[in-house]
């Protein structure tokens, strides 16, 4: 199958998050960042849902690095979310942790994410 839609999760290396911790806050965003397609660019998320929904997450080096994507991807008119961490466990309350990017096409999410590595 041929993926044409994709969600990109960046998330902060700079935070040693537990493994736990991480899939949490990707699991957040992921969630968000569909929401807001689905409200905003129906076409976008129903196509994405009959891919499988496809995602890939990717690191970043510090909050600078993820509020940087975000403004690439406002730029281009793609939904995002940054998630910031209630401060119940490991990080102190509003950590910005992860931003997930869409879901929206390929060629418009790898405009932002392409050039950065696999988690």
């Amino acid at each position: 199958m041929e993926f044409k839609y994709k969600q990109v999760i960046a998330v902060r290396t700079d935070l040693k998050m537990s493994p736990g911790k991480l899939a949490v806050q990707v699991a957040h965003g992921s969630v968000a960042a569909a929401e807001l397609v689905r409200q905003r660019r129906q076409e976008w998320y129903k196509a994405w849902l009959r891919e499988r929904q496809k995602k890939v997450v990717v690191r970043v080096p510090d909050d600078k690095g993820l509020h940087q994507l975000c403004n690439q991807a406002r730029e281009l008119g793609v939904p995002c979310e940054l998630v910031q961490d209630a401060g119940l466990t490991e990080l102190p309350p509003g950590t910005t942790t992860v931003l997930a990017i869409g879901p929206a096409p390929n060629e418009i999410i790898d405009k932002v994410t392409g050039d950065l590595p696999l988690l």
